[in-house]
Formats: C-alpha cells, structure tokens, sequence
C-alpha cells in the first residue's frame, strides 16, 4: 500500500500543485485518474465521505482532504508527521 493516494483529474491546476508539493518532498504517491468517472470515482466520493472534487488526498488510508488541505497541513509544519506516521 502506497503511504499517499490521490484522486485527480488530467487537467486539473489543483491536483497539479497537490502533486508538486509532493514530489517536492520525494513522496512517492499512487495517483488514481478519474477523468472519465465510473467506479474509481464513486469509490472517491464513497471515500471522501461525500467529496466530489478533486484531487482527495488520503495519507496512510486517512482522508485528508484536497489540495488546499494539503497545502494547510504544509503550512502548519504538520505534513511531514503525517507521512512518517
């Protein structure tokens, strides 16, 4: 199981930053596209307790939430704890 999953869409600005302040940190993350819908994105919603959009971001099976979530967790010195855990 990877530490970070993450739901997304080809064309979206917001995955693209979730992605990049990932990458940044050398995470390696399991990207699951949903651009064209259909059960991984049900599974998405199922999961993310109702989200619909994107990117979902979940760190060791835990939802965290999207891209500005993310980048809360980083600003708040909290991300790291997260992915070590």
């Amino acid at each position: 199981m990877h530490v970070v999953e993450i739901y997304s869409k080809t064309t979206c600005p917001f995955c693209w930053r979730a992605k990049h302040l990932l990458s940044s940190k050398g995470v390696d993350f399991h990207e699951i596209v949903i651009d064209f819908g259909g059960p991984k994105r049900d599974e998405m919603i199922q999961r993310a307790n109702g989200r619909t959009t994107v990117p979902q971001i979940f760190i060791h099976g835990t939802h965290v939430g999207g891209c500005d979530d993310l980048m809360a967790l980083e600003r708040a010195g909290r991300l790291e704890a997260l992915l070590v855990a």
